[in-house]
């Protein structure tokens, strides 16, 4: 049985990309990371491939465009993509939009 240690990352208050936890080997699968966008940024459309994703929304207001549907999100919420889904956020206010991801394979 492959066992993990459990661990805690501190989070940082710098603007930009903070990578979290790394997936294997230290996980199991599982990867997070905290994103920091400027006002008008966003992090680029990409796919969640064979894997689902969690965004924790913990400051500023944006659009998450998943698939053909944009859906607001910001600080306090939380939004779940699904697997083979295209995906990008997007800072529509006027301070910066910074979330948690949680990445994980799907079953």
């Amino acid at each position: 049985m492959d066992t993990k240690k459990a661990f805690v990352i501190e989070l940082n208050d710098e603007k930009g990309y903070q990578r979290l936890i790394p997936g294997a080997p230290t996980t199991h699968g599982m990867k997070s990371g905290r994103v920091y966008l400027e006002p008008g940024a966003d992090c680029g459309v990409h796919s969640t491939e064979d894997k689902e994703e969690q965004l924790v929304f913990l400051s500023g207001t944006g659009t998450a465009i998943i698939g053909e549907e944009d859906i607001p999100v910001g600080v306090g919420k939380v939004c779940y993509i699904p697997p083979q889904t295209q995906h990008n956020i997007l800072n529509t206010g006027t301070e910066p939009l910074v979330y948690i991801f949680c990445v994980t394979p799907a079953a």
